[in-house]
């Protein structure tokens, strides 16, 4: 196979606009970054691997067709625009929070250190956080050995497509090999946990009154008052699952008792919860973070174990870590190609697979690329 490449430079200028975060680059320090972008053949053995590489390999190859940048386009705004509609609702259940007196609206996290992800691969990114980390951490009095043994939180923020998820496993996978032991976090199981006590409270008032039956609409109003919540949240605990050994969130109250990595893939995804979850998390906000940040706290405190947060900056905010880190693209319609990549590359996947089977070369890997990019533009 003959590979033809055509190279072009593009340099990025990285500058800091708020006194209260910091850009890096590879070098720790405010630079001009360079990234190459080339013409190529991808492979099949590339595809398959449907990654960061591949994804990258599939901007190189269709940048400059004007379909994948309209596709990419499409899709960049549709990130944001998404982004933006979820931290708004989550601003407005933050707000009700501190209008109820659950969070404090004075509370000022620690700042954080903004990370310019362009040319810059996962494995750069997860390094350059974990200097920042270590160098964080060089003004404790603790000695050398007592740090190693120390746990910590690592906050991880940014908009869609830049990269988080593929950092964090980046992380643990590097912390793993330097022995110690990382723990990813998120908020949707305490969510889809206050939702299974909700309903069930709903279905059980339901049984109660005359003539009551299963399967009458949630009653929002009933259900998610302030006592009620407050006693839903006593319900809930956090602790090391007895058989299984992991931390884990334990169920217990209105006839329940589940660990949630028992049922998280089999109650917890029920119609019954599912359906709930955006109603519920309108008006728990508040309770959710604070069960978090006692969470986090729990597991950050032993030995060796570093938590992994990511999420949105309005709810991580409330977890007490000087480790706190931001992913930006100084070029922001990179955040559009990579999803418009991301799409190809499955959609490529696996039309080859139906068409080919394992008999595949390079030119029906384009070909599958431009087939699945035609379908998409026309669904625009």
């Amino acid at each position: 196979t003959t590979t033809t490449t055509t190279t072009t430079t593009t340099t990025t200028l990285v500058a800091s606009n708020s006194n209260s975060s910091t850009f890096l680059d590879n070098n720790h320090n405010m630079s001009t970054s360079t990234t190459t972008t080339s013409t190529k053949i991808i492979s099949w053995k590339l595809l398959q691997e449907q990654n960061a590489t591949t994804s990258n390999a599939i901007i190189d190859t269709l940048g400059s067709n004007p379909d994948f940048m309209k596709l990419a386009e499409y899709e960049g705004t549709l990130t944001v625009n998404r982004d933006k509609e979820d931290d708004d609702k989550l601003q407005v259940g933050i707000e009700y929070a501190q209008k109820k007196g659950v969070l404090d609206p004075e509370y000022v996290p620690e700042p954080y250190v903004k990370i310019d992800v362009l040319g810059k691969t996962p494995s750069q990114v997860a390094q350059l956080m974990l200097d920042q980390v270590n160098s964080n951490s060089s003004g404790s009095s603790s000695s050398s050995e007592e740090k190693e043994k120390e746990g910590s939180v690592i906050v991880l923020c940014g908009l869609s497509g830049t990269g988080k998820g593929t950092t964090v496993e980046v992380l643990k996978q590097t912390l793993t090999a330097q022995g110690k032991s990382p723990v990813t976090w998120s908020n949707g199981n305490v969510f889809r946990s206050v939702t299974l006590l909700a309903t069930t409270w709903c279905q059980q008032q339901q049984q109660q009154q005359p003539q009551g039956k299963d399967g009458q609409p949630f009653d929002k109003d009933a259900a998610l008052t302030p006592e009620n919540l407050q006693t839903f949240m006593t319900m809930l605990s956090f602790g090391k699952h007895p058989s299984k050994g992991n931390w884990d969130i334990h169920i217990q109250g209105l006839g329940l008792e589940y660990w949630v990595s028992d049922i998280q893939n089999t109650v917890l995804k029920s119609p019954q919860v599912s359906s709930n979850i955006p109603t519920v998390a309108q008006v728990t906000q508040g309770e959710v973070v604070q069960f978090a940040a006692q969470a986090v706290k729990q597991m950050s405190a032993e030995q060796g174990v570093v938590v992994l947060l990511e999420g949105r900056e309005q709810t991580v905010n409330y977890v007490r870590t000087p480790h706190r880190f931001t992913l930006m693209l100084s070029d922001d319609t990179l955040i559009g190609k990579r999803r418009a990549a991301q799409r190809l590359m499955a959609a490529a996947l696996e039309h080859v697979n139906e068409e080919k089977g394992d008999d595949n070369d390079e030119q029906n890997v384009l070909g599958a690329l431009e087939w699945a990019l035609e379908k998409m533009v026309q669904d625009i």
